[in-house]
């Protein structure tokens, strides 16, 4: 989440406005994810329906698809734990063997508890040099402090080490001191109520230089609330940070489907809706037809002699979890 320090603290008229924006607040609905809880649901009739999916003459990748993205993690689980209790076979072993590829990772990404999904992504940033601390903030830095222990838990049972050694062994410096502290989950909770005269005390302790500088910016980024730290002007909103990220990931050569996949199921259920309104802000085009531009193109000329940049079930399954029910809200 960049920096931004030289600017003051907002007015009292600035913070009434930016209420009145649809990108930092819950839509009637309730949620500013693309993907809810689907009404109609029956933890059966998708057993069945999977089960015919990866059963029948061929797989079927659309029912497979439209079954995980139509549905909340929560709802997922539940169908994981019924397919177990039917089959006798575990729903993720079954799905991973039927498919393979990019369509693979999406869907293993979608079956994993939240908490498991953002362990193996931190081991694995952490363990690739070059993503080592770009994996690590955007986990540490933008999920809730519950989010982060159950991550953390997770992240130990798993791969039998703390995640704080990790950290230690694989960054340096300030930026090592900034994780270590983010990683014990001690930011402050956000109650309703911006101190603005704590707000420019922070700015002004921002712009200072001197050997404490540096330990200024980790205290404050590391404690202060992300409501706080916006209207200090120091960080960028959560979902303008993501927005940057996505084009970022598809702006290379070849898209980046590690992040792109991690962003995408990670925030489906939560602010993907005011993602895309940042991604369109900024950008001057939607989040959904970028995705659908590159990675088509990758589809019509990836050479099909080599194992193909992405499934041809991949770019629906995106479609899915961008428009969700909600096709073309936002762009």
């Amino acid at each position: 989440m960049s920096v931004s320090g030289s600017k003051m603290a907002p007015s009292l008229t600035q913070e009434i406005l930016s209420y009145l924006g649809l990108t930092s607040k819950t839509a009637a609905w309730g949620t500013l994810g693309t993907l809810r809880t689907f009404l109609s649901f029956s933890v059966d009739k998708d057993v069945q329906r999977l089960l015919r999916a990866i059963t029948g003459q061929g797989v079927d990748c659309r029912a497979i698809v439209e079954v995980l993205t139509n549905r909340s993690r929560e709802q997922r689980q539940l169908i994981a734990r019924a397919f177990q209790e039917r089959t006798q076979q575990d729903l993720l072993k079954s799905l991973q063997a039927a498919l393979s590829g990019n369509l693979e990772r999406i869907v293993v990404a979608l079956l994993q508890p939240a908490a498991q999904l953002d362990a193996q992504e931190l081991r694995t940033g952490l363990k690739a040099s070059n993503s080592a601390v770009d994996v690590a903030i955007e986990i540490l830095a933008t999920r809730t402090p519950p989010q982060l222990q159950e991550c953390l838990a997770v992240y130990k049972h798993d791969f039998q080490v703390e995640a704080v050694d990790d950290i230690t062994s694989e960054s340096s410096g300030i930026l090592r001191d900034l994780l270590l502290v983010l990683a014990k989950g001690g930011r402050d909770s956000y109650s309703g109520i911006i101190d603005y005269n704590l707000a420019e005390q922070d700015v002004q302790a921002l712009q200072q230089t001197g050997p404490s500088t540096e330990k200024t910016w980790v205290l404050l980024f590391t404690q202060r609330n992300p409501e706080h730290l916006i209207r200090a002007s120091v960080i960028k909103n959560t979902p303008l940070y993501f927005a940057d990220k996505l084009h970022q990931a598809l702006q290379e050569t070849e898209p980046n489907y590690q992040v792109l996949i991690r962003i995408l199921t990670s925030r489906c259920e939560t602010d993907l809706l005011s993602i895309r309104a940042e991604f369109k802000k900024k950008f001057g085009k939607s989040l959904y037809s970028s995705l659908q531009v590159k990675l088509g193109y990758f589809l019509a000329w990836s050479p099909r002699a080599f194992t193909p940049h992405l499934h041809p079930h991949s770019l629906h399954t995106a479609e899915y979890i961008l428009a969700g029910r909600n096709p073309g809200v936002f762009g």
